[in-house]
């Protein structure tokens, strides 16, 4: 894709007026286990795709979408991540949620990051995403479906068949109305969770202390009926592995 082609992609994008949420947490202290060795001596988020790293490629979404303030939770190689948005995020203003002395997983880490979350709701991004925007920007899409009355979590997802290097089963059935619900055991799912997400500050009032995983968070939600989905309307991918850096820049070269 040409410059000049991107260029007038961009014009012809549907204008999305709906309010965004000026911050997001940003997750950014996995282990990153399954992409050793790449990982042995750098933390995941900084792992390059594309020649930029992923976490990098998230800052770029974010600020296009509006975004003025991030919080990064970081616990695996924290100095590197620390003295890369040093550097890569000076135009935001940026808060440390310090989970070096206990990895909180994915719901622990939002709420010790509460604290520092500023407005309500806001983006939660994991920071190892990399998605390119379809006919609108994936996050102002996001916000634009957002319903404060009826939804305490909104979630980003792609259909199974377009979810790219995802060997999975899919995560979520979707109803007419967006509400979610869970894959049934042995079956596919229609839809990918993307890792990209509109919270409520609701959605952790009663959460636990310590280590969980946002699937609590989330399945409360869904028991009440607040959790939604949004489709998103361009590529995506799961890299999680080395191996799919490469099929991922391989189908970028196509686009």
């Amino acid at each position: 894709m040409t410059p000049a082609t991107v260029k007038r992609a961009l014009n012809l994008r549907p204008s999305i007026t709906a309010a965004v949420p000026r911050t997001a947490m940003v997750m950014a202290a996995g282990l990153g286990k399954r992409m050793r060795p790449l990982t042995a001596t750098r933390p995941k988020p900084l792992v390059e795709v594309a020649g930029k790293a992923m976490l990098d490629h998230v800052l770029d979404r974010l600020r296009a979408a509006g975004v003025e303030r991030i919080v990064v939770n970081v616990h695996y190689l924290a100095d590197s991540i620390e003295a890369h948005l040093r550097k890569s995020a000076k135009d935001l203003d940026v808060a440390i949620s310090d989970e070096r002395q206990l990895l909180l997983e994915t719901g622990g880490g939002l709420k010790k990051a509460l604290p520092l979350i500023e407005g309500d709701p806001f983006f939660a991004v994991n920071s190892d995403n990399f998605w390119v925007d379809g006919p609108t920007d994936a996050l102002k899409l996001l916000a634009s479906h957002w319903d404060d009355a009826r939804m305490d979590a909104l979630l980003l997802l792609v259909p199974h068949a377009r979810a790219g290097n995802h060997n999975g089963m899919g995560d979520f059935h979707m109803d007419a109305a967006g509400r979610l619900k869970r894959r049934t055991k042995s079956k596919v799912a229609p839809f990918v969770y993307t890792g990209i997400q509109i919270l409520s500050k609701r959605l952790l009032a009663e959460a636990p202390d310590g280590v969980f995983s946002t699937n609590i968070l989330w399945d409360h939600a869904i028991a009440q009926g607040r959790c939604f989905g949004v489709v998103h309307q361009g590529l995506w991918f799961d890299v999680g592995t080395p191996g799919a850096i490469k099929a991922t820049e391989q189908a970028l070269a196509l686009v």
